[in-house]
Formats: C-alpha cells, sequence, structure tokens
C-alpha cells in the first residue's frame, strides 16, 4: 500500500471517530434537522477540500491562498470536535465504569440527564475554539501589538544611551489579502519613530513576485539611522520545485532585490557600523541558521572588521541559531533579534500570568524575550502569517528596544 494512501486512510478513521462522537453531543442537545444536517455537511466539505488540496498541490506553484483557506477551514471543523470528543469519550468511560460496578452491586444508579448535561457542557466548551478560530482567521491576523522593552547594558556606548530599534519580521507577502489592514500595520511601524528598523527574514514565502503588490506600501517605512534586514527560510525558494536550478537562481536574486525596492539594506553575513557622536555599535545581519534549515549563516565572515570590544547587535532569522551557536561565543553578541517561530500563530498569552504555544515544543525560545548568559534575545511573532490564514492569541507584533546604558 502507497504511503499516502495508508496516511489518508489513518486520518478518514480518525476524522470518522471524531464526527460520531460530535454528531452524538449534537444529536442529543439539538433537534433541529437542519441544524444537524449543516453540521455534517460543513465537516464533510472541510475534510473534502482539504484532501483534494493535497492530493492536487503543486509544489512549483508553491503556498497558495487556497491551500491556506483550506487549512483554516479544516481547523474550524476539526479542534471543536477534538474538544467534544475528549468529553463524550470520557464519559463514555465512565459509563461504562458505572455498568461494571454496577454488576457487582446493585446501589449504583445511572443518573439519565447526565449524557445530555456532558453534551452541553462539551458542545459549550467547543464553541470557545471555534470562535477565536473564527476571529483569529477573520481579524486577528491583523490584530498588530506594539510590544515595548528597555535593556540595560554596561558596555553599550554613551552616546547610545536611548538609542530605539523597531523589529519587524516573517513579513510572508505572499498570505497578505488587506491591503488597508497592512497599510496601517506599517503606519504603526512608523508612529514608533525609532532610530532604526531592522527586519529580520522571510520577506516572501517563496516567489520574489509575491511582493510586488505590496512594495509601495512597504516602502514607505522610515528612520532616521537607516532599514537594515536579512533573509529567513523562505527567501531561497526551497519550498517549491523549478523548472531549473537557473530559474531557481534568479527568484533569489529577484527576492534579494526586492529590500533596496523598499529602502533596506540587506546584509548578507555582512556587518554596519552605526556611529554617533564619535562612538560606534556594530550591526551585524547573517543568513538563514535553522537546524533543520538551510545554514547559509556565517558569523565568521559577517564580524569582518568588528573587534570583540564592540557593542554588536545581531540579526538572525531562526532563534535555533542563537540557542546553539550564538549565545555561548566568546565574541559576545550583547543582543540578538530573530523571528522564523511565529509562536506557531496559535497560543494562550495573559502577560506576566501564563504563555503557551504548541511552538514551545519545538523552539525553546519561541517569542518574546530571553537572556542567558547576560546576552538577550528577542524573538519578534511576526508582521505576517503562514500556513494557517489567521492567528488565535499570538498576534503579529511590532516590537520596539530602547538601549540603556547600565
Amino acid at each position: 500500500m502507497p504511503r499516502w494512501l495508508f496516511t489518508l486512510l489513518i486520518f478518514s478513521v480518525v476524522f470518522f471517530v471524531l464526527e460520531l462522537y460530535a454528531f452524538q453531543a449534537v444529536k442529543t442537545v439539538v433537534k433541529n434537522k437542519w441544524f444537524k444536517w449543516v453540521w455534517l455537511l460543513f465537516g464533510i466539505g472541510a475534510y473534502l477540500n482539504f484532501f483534494i488540496m493535497i492530493a492536487t498541490y503543486d509544489r512549483a506553484n508553491g503556498q497558495t491562498r487556497a491551500f491556506q483557506w483550506a487549512v483554516g477551514f479544516l481547523l474550524l471543523a476539526l479542534i471543536p470536535k477534538v474538544i467534544v470528543t475528549l468529553f463524550m469519550f470520557g464519559e463514555d468511560v465512565l459509563r461504562v465504569g458505572q455498568k461494571i460496578t454496577g454488576y457487582f452491586s446493585s446501589s449504583t444508579k445511572e443518573l439519565p440527564s447526565r449524557r445530555k448535561f456532558i453534551s452541553q457542557l462539551a458542545l459549550g466548551m467547543a464553541a470557545l475554539p471555534f470562535a477565536s478560530l473564527l476571529y483569529g482567521i477573520f481579524k486577528g491576523k491583523y490584530n498588530y501589538k506594539v510590544l515595548k522593552y528597555q535593556l540595560s547594558f554596561d558596555d553599550l556606548p554613551e552616546a547610545f544611551d536611548g538609542f530605539t530599534i523597531t523589529q519587524i519580521t516573517d513579513i510572508h507577502s505572499g498570505s497578505f489579502d488587506n491591503k488597508e489592514k497592512i497599510q496601517y500595520g506599517v503606519d504603526l511601524v512608523n508612529k514608533q519613530n525609532s532610530d532604526v528598523i531592522l527586519f529580520t527574514g522571510d520577506i516572501v514565502n517563496n516567489f520574489a513576485y509575491e511582493m510586488d503588490d505590496w512594495i509601495d506600501v512597504f516602502k514607505q517605512l522610515k528612520a532616521p539611522q537607516g532599514k537594515f534586514s536579512i533573509l529567513g527560510n523562505h527567501d531561497y525558494g526551497d519550498y517549491s520545485d523549478w523548472n531549473s536550478e537557473e530559474d531557481k537562481k534568479q527568484n533569489f536574486e529577484a527576492v534579494k532585490k526586492i529590500h533596496p525596492k523598499i529602502g533596506f539594506d540587506l546584509l548578507l553575513n555582512e556587518n554596519r557600523i552605526l556611529e554617533k557622536d564619535g562612538q560606534k555599535i556594530a550591526l551585524i545581519g547573517v543568513e538563514n541558521w535553522g537546524k533543520g534549515f538551510k545554514k547559509e549563516g556565517d558569523l565568521s565572515k559577517s564580524i569582518n572588521g568588528v573587534s570583540q570590544n564592540d557593542f554588536k547587535i545581531l540579526m538572525t532569522h531562526d532563534p535555533s541559531h542563537w540557542e546553539y551557536v550564538v549565545k555561548k561565543d566568546d565574541f559576545n553578541y550583547q543582543l540578538t533579534l530573530s523571528g522564523h517561530t511565529h509562536g506557531l500563530q496559535f497560543g494562550i498569552e495573559i502577560p506576566g500570568f501564563f504563555r503557551w504555544s504548541p511552538s514551545q515544543y519545538v523552539y525553546k525560545q519561541w517569542a518574546g524575550l530571553y537572556k542567558e548568559f547576560n546576552r538577550y534575545i528577542n524573538v519578534n511573532r511576526g508582521f505576517g502569517y503562514h500556513a494557517f490564514p489567521g492567528r488565535v492569541g499570538i498576534w503579529p507584533e511590532i516590537t520596539v528596544i530602547e538601549l540603556k546604558k547600565a
């Protein structure tokens, strides 16, 4: 049996079990037959649409918006039913245990209303992720948040006390579908009035032409001390099949040319020296380096002309680079800026109390500010979105960092 067919059968069985349990809950609570038919048809339609999208997927076209919407509707149909199934299966286990106990003792009685109560509770709980996913798809993906940090360093040159940085990352322009919202996000970046704007990779999903409709918006970004950028894993065109290596190379060159078109100085394993009142800091930008991804980042090449005593800001797209290489490096990179994870665009964050996302099981540094060995990394949650056409609980981010002399 082909592997894809075996995988399809496994998923079909899982979906059938989820549908069976969820429909039991609906049937117990809802008597309107039209609602039941809508419930069934929505689920079946979402599954069929996704399977057809997978079966007809052409890597030469990359990840299309139709594919992203198929993922979105699949999650809308699937996740609430997972919640319902957990409740209903738990009730079944309890009921079987009760029957076994009742076999040995006539004193145990099953409450006749319990099944209906559990069904109502399950459907009520399932409504929460359903509503959250709907909000994430239609509103949350453009719910930009400005996060501000003030970081103090003993070795920061005094002239840069109060120097401000705005970081954005993971634009993924091929996913955008609302120019008004993107314009709002760009205006919000400019409102921060930072000294520099730093972009830490993934300007497209795969193809350079994805940015064509957005160049006029992003070239409006302004910063008095300059705008600088690096590449991310999606910028290399590795997530598509190409007619030839030459086509892939031409696309990569076109992606790199996007950056000067919107006024960014693209750093390809290079550095720039920022000067103020006769003092300086080094801005270092490496190509993508990621665990399990392309490792084009070359720190030794990027620090040419930079001394160990210089204050350094490193831009590297994937935070795993910091975890496995940068944070323990004797050259001492005081501040690193990354992106890549998106916080998986799904999670729960209650500032100061609780944070959770499936992303944390993949990346040790998955969102926000971290400090080890007296060095910092900020993992920006991303400006855009990818794969899932929305964001739930993990909102698009604009980071503002103020440097202070300790």
